[in-house]
């Protein structure tokens, strides 16, 4: 309803020749904003996030033992076994060992682990 009101009275608003039927506007000129978000849209939040996937997936595939790590929930610990969906990492200062998905690594390399 409200919503109604406000197209008769920007129709009002427009004059007449645009209100009865005198020239229509350009099909692709009215399409532009849309265009022009859609484009921003995937300019900003898109493009980014594939870019992050894509270098996500070739951190994971290049785990080695040997490499430290920081997963996901926030467990530091060093890469003593990669198998083909799972990490095996020793954290602590014990011989405790722990399984992850490879997906759960977040972070390879960190020079500042355990350094705090």
């Amino acid at each position: 309803m409200f919503i109604n009101n406000m197209l008769q009275s920007l129709a009002m608003a427009a004059g007449p020749s645009q209100a009865q039927g005198g020239q229509q506007p350009n099909a692709l000129l009215a399409m532009f904003p849309i265009l022009l978000m859609a484009a921003v849209f995937y300019f900003l939040v898109l493009r980014p996030q594939n870019k992050r996937q894509v270098e996500h997936r070739q951190m994971i595939s290049s785990l080695k033992k040997g490499d430290k790590v920081i997963t996901s929930g926030g467990i530091l610990g060093t890469v003593v076994g990669v198998k083909e969906k799972t990490v095996v990492l020793k954290v602590g200062e014990g011989d405790t060992k722990l399984e992850f998905l490879k997906t759960a690594i977040s972070i390879i390399n960190d020079k500042d682990i355990g350094n705090s």
